[in-house]
């Protein structure tokens, strides 16, 4: 069975016990969607978030792309689909938490550290990862290049600690932080444990909570 049948069949076997299972909750949905939480993670196949929280249709607004970034607030003629769909979360859906979900072998994270040559067939990645320009810059200034374990490790969790920060540059998240009633959260996703750790914004590391 080809890659696109196993979808196909999927399709089928959603319809036919997992929509039936959650009928009265879809028939809820088909007007209008409260999610309380608007995940943010990394396009990454192996990240599944509503696995991940045992969420159901409904709880999650989610924004994925190439290691999780979130673009510093900006007012912009250009096409921006991160920074609106936070936008519109917030403003629109009043979603009460945000989640940066970054995590472990991040490709995104591992191609900060391209040569010019491996960028070549991956421009718009190139350009997109500008925006993680600081952390390996940082990462470069703290970790010896004999050691590109620990490279990877730091640059995956500073560039959750620097998402948080960039969500607090757009005015509106700022003010219900400040307020109360919007609360920001940074994990940190092991893809061979299954283990998440919470970064803690008063402390200034990562704890695990599973």
């Amino acid at each position: 069975m080809g890659d696109l049948d196993k979808i196909l069949e999927g399709l089928v076997e959603f319809r036919q016990n997992d929509f039936e299972n959650h009928k009265d909750l879809f028939q809820d949905l088909s007007k209008i969607q409260k999610p309380h939480t608007l995940f943010i993670g990394c396009s990454d196949s192996r990240v599944v978030p509503e696995m991940m929280t045992k969420s159901l249709p409904g709880e999650l607004f989610m924004v994925r792309n190439v290691a999780n970034l979130v673009p510093r607030f900006r007012l912009t003629q250009e096409y921006v689909a991160t920074t609106s769909a936070i936008e519109y979360a917030v403003q629109i859906l009043d979603i009460k938490n945000i989640i940066v979900c970054g995590h472990s072998n991040c490709g995104g994270c591992a191609a900060l550290y391209f040569t010019d040559e491996q960028m070549k067939k991956i421009p718009n990645t190139k350009k997109w990862l500008e925006l993680a320009a600081p952390i390996k810059a940082r990462v470069l200034n703290q970790v010896p290049d004999n050691n590109p374990q620990a490279r990877e490790w730091l640059t995956e969790q500073m560039n959750i600690v620097e998402q948080l920060k960039n969500l607090l540059t757009y005015p509106y998240i700022l003010e219900r932080v400040e307020a109360g009633t919007l609360t920001i959260h940074g994990w940190y996703y092991i893809i061979e444990t299954g283990e998440v750790f919470s970064y803690d914004r008063n402390m200034g590391y990562f704890e695990k909570l599973n």
